[in-house]
Order: structure tokens, then C-alpha cells, then sequence
């Protein structure tokens, strides 16, 4: 006897929900039985991952089992409850299904058929078009910061390689800040939200555009550490965000219409060609078409 069967007799003693572990006059073995359905040994296979202990067998197995049954009851219930109209699902079931199967040839489509290289030029020329969807609504910056800790010997050293008004020594600052700052930030690269840098930076700003406008590097001590900044760039909120702040979002959009041209294209292509071969035809005298009294 196989160590699934030992298994599922166990688990059979154990459950005790009036779904009794017998044999069939078939080859499939039954393990339970609720309201006249029935769940063979071989629905259980896979449920038990190999080297799994005893215990930890019966305890799946018995898991699986009474969910099993406690669907059984309620799908019992319903079919008890609901009229022969609401349980003829067989439309419902056929729309599921020509769903599946069509989401499953289009998604065949778009693996085999899609360009899925998107150029700089085409994602300049989409921006350019389309601007005016490019509002920021928040205030972004391009900043580097170090947070160290309060009377840190190494603030001077910061406030050097950090304040210079023309250069940003991001390397050495990189070193430093690897030994001696509590936190730090250098990708000047990326736009961030004002409002996240002010949630790790404790800065009050009450007007952005007069703050950043005037400062460029800010140092600062509070709550037993300090805050350096220095400001690379910023966009204020409603101007328009920048290509390379948006790229990605473009490509998305401009791979998403190519999407849909392929499909309609191979749509309208399959329907022509059905027409070309007479696949179909509108019966156009049906009472469904017209109403019998105009």
C-alpha cells in the first residue's frame, strides 16, 4: 500500500464528517463523499510535497479534505436554493471559456508579433505630442544628502566636498559617507518628491519655490544629528516633468497601442478573410432583428 493511501485512511479515521472512506466499483479509489460528489485518492496527489513528515502529511491531506467538503456543502446549498434558471450556466460558462481561449491566442499573438524595441527618438517624439500630459503635480528635486551624527568630527570634511557651488565631489563624498555618516543619498541622477526628501531631512519649507530658488547646499543641526543638502535641480509642481523623468511611462504607453494596432489588425484581417470565404451569414428576416409590430 502506498504511503498517499496510508495516509488518506488516517486522515479518513480522523475527519469523521460523515464522508466515509471506501472503494468504488471502479479503479478510483474514494476518500470522501459529500451530498453524492465524491474526492478520489488521485485528487490528493501533489498535495503532500515529498520528504514531508508524517504529521505533516496527515495534517495537509486533512487540510485539503475538509476545504473539499466544506465547498461541497455550500455549492449543495446553492443548487438546493436556486432555481433551474439560475443554475443553467451554460452561457455564462461558454463566454468564460471563448474569453480564455481568445486572451490565450491574442497573448500567442503579441509574444510572437510585437516590436518590442522602443527608440529615444520615438519616445522624444511622443513627449513632444504629448506635453501637456506631463504635469507634475508634486515638486521634484535632484539631490545629494549625509546625515551624520550630531558633533561628528568629520563635518567640515562634509560641508567641503558637499557646499561647493560648482562642484559636487560625489566620489569622495561616497567614501566618506561608507565610514562616517549615519545615512546617505548621492544619486543626483534621480528626481525624488520634495515632500519624501522633507520626510527623511527634517527641513521646513513653507514656500518652495522662494526656498529652492535661494538655497543650493543647506546644513542644519537638530534632534542630535546633522542634515546636509545640497540641491542639483528642481521642477516646481504644474511645470511640465522632463522626457527623462517620463521615459519609462512613454514606452509603456507606446507598447500598449502597438498592442492594440497588432490585435486590430489581426482581427480585422481574420474577419475578412471568414467573409472572403463565406464562413458566415446574418439571417437578416429573424424576429430577433426586427420588431414584429413596426
Amino acid at each position: 500500500m502506498s504511503r498517499l493511501s496510508v495516509l488518506i485512511g488516517v486522515v479518513s479515521l480522523l475527519l469523521l464528517t460523515g464522508c466515509d472512506y471506501f472503494q468504488k466499483n471502479s479503479k478510483e479509489v474514494v476518500v470522501a463523499e459529500c451530498y453524492g460528489k465524491y474526492l478520489y485518492e488521485s485528487d490528493l496527489k501533489g498535495i503532500v510535497p515529498e520528504g514531508a513528515s508524517i504529521m505533516d502529511s496527515i495534517q495537509r491531506a486533512s487540510s485539503f479534505i475538509d476545504s473539499w467538503i466544506k465547498k461541497q456543502v455550500l455549492v449543495h446549498q446553492a443548487e438546493t436554493n436556486l432555481s433551474k434558471e439560475e443554475l443553467d450556466l451554460t452561457k455564462q460558462l461558454e463566454e468564460y471559456r471563448n474569453s480564455l481561449v481568445v486572451y490565450a491566442y491574442e497573448s500567442h499573438i503579441i509574444n510572437q508579433k510585437l516590436d518590442t524595441v522602443v527608440s529615444e527618438d520615438e519616445i522624444s517624439e511622443y513627449y513632444e505630442q504629448n506635453k501637456e500630459d506631463f504635469q507634475l503635480r508634486n515638486t521634484m528635486v535632484r539631490v545629494a544628502y549625509v546625515i551624520l551624527e550630531e558633533g561628528s568630527d568629520q563635518k567640515e570634511l562634509f560641508q567641503t566636498l558637499m557646499g561647493d557651488p560648482d562642484t559636487l565631489m560625489l566620489q569622495n563624498i561616497d567614501v566618506q559617507a561608507t565610514y562616517y555618516a549615519v545615512k546617505s543619498y548621492l544619486d543626483v541622477d534621480h528626481w525624488m518628491r520634495l515632500d519624501d526628501l522633507t520626510n527623511i531631512v527634517p527641513i521646513e519649507i513653507f514656500n518652495a519655490e522662494s526656498f529652492l530658488k535661494k538655497n543650493k547646499f543647506v546644513c542644519f543641526d537638530m534632534n542630535e544629528y546633522t542634515y546636509m543638502v545640497r540641491f542639483v535641480a528642481y521642477l516646481l509642481e504644474e511645470s511640465t516633468s522632463p522626457v527623462e523623468m517620463v521615459g519609462d511611462n512613454i514606452k509603456s504607453v507606446i507598447l500598449a497601442q502597438r498592442k492594440q494596432a497588432l490585435l486590430d489588425k489581426m482581427k480585422t484581417a481574420l474577419y475578412e478573410k471568414a467573409k472572403k470565404e463565406r464562413a458566415f451569414e446574418v439571417y437578416v428576416g429573424s424576429p430577433t432583428l426586427y420588431n414584429a409590430d413596426q
